[in-house]
């Protein structure tokens, strides 16, 4: 199943409340005939435009090849976390690699914040970032581990950002009786994610990047050069970025194996007004919970619910977009039972077996970053930087990422849908239990 077209137009934008609030570059030509280069990126969501941008900024002479628009994929889609640490926490990371490669990891993860800002700042980039993420649980056996968690961050890693919060904290912080505590993390934040990718893509066309759109790779050879051959046209270049994640397909084989990509929903409700967003969420902060197939949600600028949440038991989008992400939502906030639903879409993520990101080197020219299990925003935008890095000659950084294990998903490319399925299921039964 081709998951760049199975759901969606080729060369348009999701109808989406992101398309919807946004101002797209106008379109970027087909790549045809032959290019040279120094270093070819391949997907132009964050870790691409990311990647593209900090090389450009070095001196290179850069082509940008993107399947579809800038921005199309999950980095144009997703709930607009900025998250701090890693996609795992940091007692699970230090029984898995460690604890000195926990610290460095838990830094990193704390630079892909400040990346993300740093890039707003430098770049000018209008993307209504906000600081502050709660984490909600919704069942009180969570409620211990929840706060260990919270004192250990601040006692050993000296993160003093993030405090407890207890069921009365969080009845009056959230406008509902779902949650029974959780953490609210100060030092994360929430953007609108689309234009934080286009914003990026505009610093790329301004540092000089050469961008082509709707414009597939089906091959990639390896050599000095590599050649990197699309349906019109081949690039030929010292250095090639993979920055696909879940809509890389089978394009290499050594990273699919690695990385599944998976399908989640979000809902746009009409403009709910400021009193009653602020009903909802007090602080304007974003909110992830307990769940296994985890609900994520935010207000707008405008001041709707975005809403994101929904199993999914393969890969093409049900009929019902809206319904999709709008049960949870109602478990929420049944109070929005009669809000109207103005936007609902679905996107395409990646995930790894360990929910770390997967980053390789999958021939001494060719790096690829993956796999970011959605903590993507601030992640893949830091992942770009790294392969800049490596790229430049500098490769301490990335390898800290790439030294953390990732598994193959057994069964190969075969296997992906009844593995989703079954997971999914599984998921989807722990959520009930």
């Amino acid at each position: 199943m081709d998951l760049l077209t199975v759901n969606d137009r080729a060369g348009e934008y999701p109808a989406s409340y992101y398309t919807a609030s946004s101002n797209p570059l106008e379109k970027f030509p087909v790549l045809e005939g032959g290019e040279t280069c120094d270093v070819c990126v391949v997907g132009a969501g964050y870790t691409g435009l990311s990647t593209a941008l900090h090389l450009a900024e070095r001196g290179y002479d850069v082509i940008l090849l993107e399947a579809q628009r800038l921005g199309f994929g999950a980095s144009g889609r997703n709930g607009g976390q900025v998250g701090s640490g890693q996609r795992v926490e940091q007692d699970d990371l230090e029984k898995m690699v460690g604890k000195p490669h926990a610290r460095q990891l838990w830094d990193m993860g704390e630079e892909s914040k400040s990346t993300v800002q740093d890039l707003i700042a430098k770049y000018d980039i209008d993307c209504a970032y906000k600081p502050g993420v709660l984490h909600a649980a919704l069942h009180r056996k969570h409620l211990h581990h929840t706060q260990s968690y919270v004192e250990k961050l601040q006692a050993e890693y000296s993160y003093e950002q993030i405090e407890f919060m207890d069921e009365s904290s969080i009845r009056e912080a959230v406008g509902s009786e779902a949650y029974c505590g959780g953490s609210m993390d100060w030092g994360a934040g929430h953007l609108h994610p689309l234009k934080f990718a286009l914003g990026l893509a505009r610093a790329c066309q301004a540092a000089g990047v050469r961008i082509f759109e709707e414009t597939r790779v089906t091959e990639i050879k390896r050599g000095e050069p590599a050649k990197v051959v699309s349906a019109h046209g081949e690039v030929a270049a010292k250095f090639v970025a993979l920055g696909a994640n879940g809509y890389l397909g089978n394009l290499e084989p050594d990273v699919a194996s690695h990385v599944m990509p998976i399908n989640n929903f979000i809902v746009a409700t009409e403009p709910l007004g400021e009193d009653t967003a602020r009903s909802l969420i007090r602080d304007d902060v974003a909110i992830a919970d307990s769940k296994f197939v985890v609900n994520y949600f935010r207000m707008s600028e405008d001041h709707r619910m975005l809403f994101g949440g929904g199993e999914s038991y393969g890969y093409k989008f049900p009929s019902d977009l809206a319904g999709k992400a709008r049960k949870p939502m109602l478990e929420i906030y049944p109070q929005l039972a009669d809000a109207r639903i103005d936007y609902a879409w679905g996107g395409t993520l990646g995930i790894t077996m360990n929910r770390m990101p997967d980053f390789r080197r999958l021939s001494p020219n060719i790096l690829s970053a993956s796999g970011f299990s959605g903590h993507g925003v601030a992640m893949a935008t830091l992942a770009g930087k790294l392969m800049a890095e490596a790229i430049s000659g500098t490769a301490e950084r990335f390898d800290i990422m790439a030294n953390v294990p990732t598994s193959r998903f057994p069964g190969g490319a075969k296997m992906r849908l009844p593995l989703l399925i079954l997971a999914m299921l599984w998921f989807s039964l722990r959520d009930r239990l």
